[in-house]
C-alpha cells in the first residue's frame, strides 16, 4: 500500500472523528487556520493542526469542515501540490482568486441562520475574529472561540519545542536590548499606552537580542513579551534559559516567567491599563483574558517597523553575509556545471550539496527555508519541495529552478537562480529573459520615500504583462536581519492592501522575485534582495532607490539577449561586474574560474 493511500485513509478517519465531536458540541462548521498563538508563518509541529487534519503539507492554507463539506483554501503557489496531496481525502481544493470569496467570506455566505462556527481562539487573530463574528452575526449565526476541538481528536499531538535560547551578540547585534526597550517605551508614551503585549516571535527575538531554534529555518523561540514603563517580562519555558543568560537578562531589566503564565499575567493587568496591541498580530483567545475595562490601544507593533529598518551598521554585516553566501553559491554552481551529465544528480542532491557549501562559510547558522530545487515541470509549483518519495533526476534538456537561502549571524539570504540543463528551448529562454526584465525594471526604480509598497508591484510586472503573461504570487517580501526570511511590514504585491504601515522606509530589505509558471512544463523565477537607500531630495520631496544586495551570477545561457534593451544590458553587466569584484577575493580554483566565465559582459556578445 502506498504512503499516499495510508495518508488519505488517516485523513478520512480524522475527519470522521472531528465531525462526530462537532455534532456533540452542536457545531456546524469548524475553521482550522494555519496558525499558532503567535500567528507565525512557519509553525512548530504542536500547532500544525491544519496539516494533520487535511494531509496538505503546504505552509499556508485554511481548512473548513462542515457535516457535508470539507474545503482547503490555498493560493496559486500551492494549487498543484494541494491537488496531489488532497487526492482521495474528500477535501476539496478551493482556489483563492482575486475577487472571489475567501474562507471567512464563504462561512458568512454558507453558514445557516442560527448555526455555530467554531475556531480555536488561541490561534485566530483578533482582527479576523472581529470580521468573522460581524459577518456571522449579520446572518443570524454565531462564532465560538472557546473550544479546541482539534486538540480533542489529535491523540498523538507533538510536544512543544524545548531547544535553548542564545544571545545575538555584537558586533552583529548592533543595538543593545536596553536601547531597544528604551525606544519602545518612548513610543508607548507617544501612543499614551501603559504597556505593550507582543506575541510575534520575530519581534520578541529582535527586541531582546535573543535567538532560538523552535521553528524550522527561523531563529526564533516560542514566547510572549509584556513591556511596561518600569519592567519587561519575557514569558518562555524556563528550561530554555541557562543561569548565565538569565542573569544577563535580569541585569538588563528583563524578568523571566513561564510561558504558560501568560494568560494569568494578562488577566492580572489592572483594569485601568491602556494596552498597546496589534489586532492583526495577537489572537482573540489571548486578548480574551484581559479584564473588560482594559483599554486596547490598537496599531502595528512598534517593533515591526523598527526591526524592518536596518541601520547602516546592520547593512555592513548584511553585505558581508551576502558575500559569503554568494561565494558558497559559486562553489556549488561550479561543482554542478562540472557534474551534470557525468554524475547522477537529483533535486535532493542539489539541496544536499548547496547546504554543505553554505555550512562551510563563516557565520552560517542554518538554512532560511527549505531549499526548492525544481526541474522542468516541478518548477511550475512555486513552493515545490522534493522528497525521498517524489523527486526528479536532473537529466535531458530544460530548466532547473533553485530557490534557497541561509541564516548567518550577520544577515538572512534568499536567492533564486535558473540553471540551463542540456539545451533550453527558445520559449524557456524567452520566459527567463522576460522575468529578468521584470527584475531589472524594479531594481532600477527610484520612488518617493514613504510610498506604499504594494504600489511598486506593477513596475516589475509591466515587462511581463506586456506579453500577456502574469504570475500568481507577490513580487517581493520583507527579509529579516538574522531573523525570519519573510517579515513585514512592507510587501510588494498588488494583492496586498496598500495600508499606511506598508510605506517604504530607508533600511528595509525586500526581495524582488517575479516569475512565470507553465503547469506541467516548467517554471521561471529570478530573485535578488535589495536594500532601500536614500536617493536625495527635490522640490517634490525625498526619494529612495534600491541597492542590490544579492551577489551571484545570473546564467546568460538561459537568456535571449536580443530581447534586452541597451539600458537593461548596461544594468546586467554592471551587476555582474560588482558580483565579480566582490566575490573573486573569496574564491579560487574551479569556483573562481566559474565566476569569471559567468560574469563576462553580456553586451559584448548581445
Amino acid at each position: 500500500m502506498s504512503t499516499q493511500l495510508l495518508n488519505t485513509e488517516a485523513v478520512v478517519s480524522r475527519l470522521a472523528r472531528t465531525r462526530a465531536l462537532m455534532s456533540r458540541h452542536g457545531i456546524h462548521a469548524l475553521l482550522v487556520p494555519s496558525a499558532d498563538p503567535h500567528l507565525s508563518e512557519y509553525l512548530p509541529a504542536y500547532w500544525q493542526g491544519r496539516q494533520w487534519l487535511s494531509g496538505f503539507q503546504g505552509s499556508v492554507g485554511t481548512l473548513i469542515v462542515t457535516p457535508t463539506f470539507a474545503g482547503l483554501w490555498a493560493d496559486s503557489r500551492y494549487w498543484e501540490q494541494a491537488t496531489k496531496e488532497l487526492g482521495g481525502s474528500t477535501i476539496e481544493l478551493v482556489k483563492l482568486l482575486p475577487g472571489q470569496p475567501g474562507p471567512l467570506e464563504w462561512l458568512a455566505e454558507q453558514t445557516p441562520e442560527g448555526a455555530t462556527v467554531s475556531v480555536d481562539g488561541a490561534v485566530l487573530a483578533l482582527a479576523s475574529a472581529r470580521t468573522l463574528e460581524s459577518k456571522l452575526k449579520a446572518r443570524g449565526a454565531c462564532l465560538r472561540t472557546d473550544l479546541d476541538l482539534l486538540g480533542q481528536v489529535w491523540e498523538d499531538r507533538p510536544a512543544l519545542p524545548v531547544r535553548p535560547l542564545f544571545e545575538h551578540l555584537p558586533p552583529q547585534a548592533t543595538v543593545s536590548r536596553v536601547e531597544k526597550l528604551a525606544k519602545l517605551r518612548e513610543t508607548l508614551k507617544q501612543r499614551d499606552a501603559d504597556a505593550h503585549f507582543i506575541a510575534t516571535l520575530d519581534d520578541i527575538a529582535w527586541l531582546f537580542n535573543l535567538r532560538g531554534s523552535d521553528v524550522s529555518f527561523n531563529p526564533v523561540f516560542v514566547s510572549f513579551a509584556l513591556v511596561e514603563s518600569e519592567r519587561a517580562t519575557l514569558f518562555v519555558d524556563p528550561g530554555k534559559v541557562n543561569a548565565q543568560l538569565q542573569q544577563t537578562l535580569e541585569r538588563d531589566g528583563v524578568e523571566l516567567r513561564d510561558y504558560n503564565e501568560i494568560n494569568a499575567a494578562l488577566a492580572a493587568l489592572p483594569s485601568s491599563t491602556r494596552l498597546l496591541v496589534d489586532p492583526a498580530r495577537v489572537t482573540c483567545g489571548l486578548v480574551g483574558h484581559l479584564q473588560d475595562e482594559v483599554k486596547l490601544v490598537e496599531g502595528v507593533n512598534p517593533t515591526t517597523l523598527a526591526k524592518s529598518q536596518k541601520s547602516l551598521d546592520d547593512a555592513f554585516h548584511i553585505r558581508q553575509a551576502m558575500e559569503q553566501d554568494g561565494a558558497a553559491l559559486c562553489e556549488f554552481f561550479a561543482w554542478l556545471e562540472n557534474a551534470l551529465g557525468r554524475e547522477r544528480i537529483t533535486e535532493l542532491t542539489i539541496d544536499e550539496r548547496l547546504t554543505a557549501e553554505r555550512a562551510r562559510r563563516p557565520g552560517f547558522v542554518s538554512l532560511s527555508f527549505n531549499t526548492i530545487a525544481a526541474f522542468n515541470a516541478n518548477g511550475a509549483m512555486p513552493h515545490y519541495h522534493a522528497t525521498e518519495q517524489e523527486h526528479a533526476v536532473i537529466e535531458g534538456d530544460g530548466l532547473l529552478l533553485i530557490d534557497s537561502g541561509g541564516q548567518y549571524l550577520g544577515g538572512t539570504t534568499d536567492i533564486t537562480r535558473m540553471v540551463p540543463v542540456g539545451t533550453p528551448c527558445n520559449e524557456q529562454k524567452r520566459d527567463c529573459t522576460r522575468v529578468l526584465k521584470g527584475v531589472i525594471a524594479l531594481s532600477r526604480a527610484q520612488f518617493p520615500k514613504g510610498i506604499l509598497s504594494p504600489l511598486l508591484d506593477s513596475i516589475a510586472r509591466a515587462p511581463i504583462w506586456a506579453e500577456s503573461v502574469d504570475y500568481g504570487h507577490g513580487t517581493g517580501h520583507g527579509v529579516g536581519y538574522f531573523l525570519n526570511v519573510h517579515e513585514g511590514p512592507q510587501v510588494i504585491a498588488y494583492q496586498a492592501a496598500p495600508a499606511a504601515h506598508t510605506a517604504m522606509q530607508p533600511g528595509m530589505i525586500t526581495s524582488i522575485e517575479p516569475g512565470t509558471y507553465r503547469p506541467g512544463r516548467w517554471g521561471v523565477r529570478i530573485e535578488n534582495l535589495v536594500l532601500n537607500r536614500e536617493a536625495g531630495t527635490s522640490e517634490f520631496g525625498a526619494f529612495l532607490s534600491f541597492e542590490t544586495l544579492t551577489l551571484c551570477p545570473i546564467d546568460t545561457r538561459c537568456l535571449e539577449p536580443s530581447l534586452l534593451t541597451r539600458e537593461e544590458l548596461e544594468w546586467f553587466d554592471a551587476y555582474h561586474a560588482q558580483v565579480r569584484a566582490r566575490l573573486s577575493p573569496l574564491l579560487e580554483g574551479a569556483a573562481l574560474e566559474w565566476l569569471l566565465a559567468r560574469t563576462a559582459p553580456l553586451s559584448i556578445t548581445a
